[in-house]
């Protein structure tokens, strides 16, 4: 029989797509194009706290919102183009950073939780590193020296913050679904 997703489930996905979507409004666009955003942090968080399911459905209709023109993208942007652009690899990106940080979600020790999730956030930086360097016709070490190096640091404290928060997150929602 198959589980069906409760009204309270789904009510927090939608909750997290609205918050990946105010988050990405904070940035700092960089000379290389790619913009600072905290937008990692929030999909890694919403992967910790809802799981697999719950998190790629919040991150993909995030993604479809900003596809259809909504702008959720940083900067107020919006539309299928920003998905093509150089910086749209890293959007496809975040659907494997909540994949696995859903599966490291379900771990209960910090150290595989953010292990796990690092996998997830190497995924996203690959596949926004290799279209960045598609679309912007630069090699592949170029890419990750422009896109990715300057954002690792940043990405790596704000993961392991997102670790650390999504414990006391889902215990305030265990205890509220109650």
């Amino acid at each position: 029989m198959k589980k069906s997703i409760k009204t309270a489930d789904a009510c927090l996905a939608a909750l997290f797509t609205a918050v990946i979507a105010v988050i990405s409004q904070i940035s700092v666009i960089m000379p290389t194009g790619v913009p600072i955003t905290f937008q990692t942090f929030v999909v890694a968080l919403c992967g910790f706290v809802l799981g697999t399911k719950l998190s790629l459905a919040s991150v993909l209709t995030y993604i479809l919102a900003g596809a259809v023109g909504l702008p959720v993208f940083s900067g107020f942007r919006g539309g299928v183009q920003h998905i093509f652009g150089a910086t749209g690899g890293f959007i496809i990106g975040f659907l494997a950073l909540a994949f696995f940080c859903g599966i490291a979600g379900t771990r209960s020790s910090f150290m595989p939780r953010l292990f796990i999730g690092i996998i997830g956030l190497i995924i996203c930086n690959f596949i926004g590193v290799v279209q960045f360097a598609a679309v912007s016709s630069v090699g592949l070490i170029e890419a990750f020296l422009t896109a990715s190096v300057p954002f690792l640091i940043k990405d790596i404290i704000l993961f392991t913050v997102a670790v650390m928060f999504s414990y006391k997150i889902k215990s305030l929602i265990i205890k509220i679904k109650k």
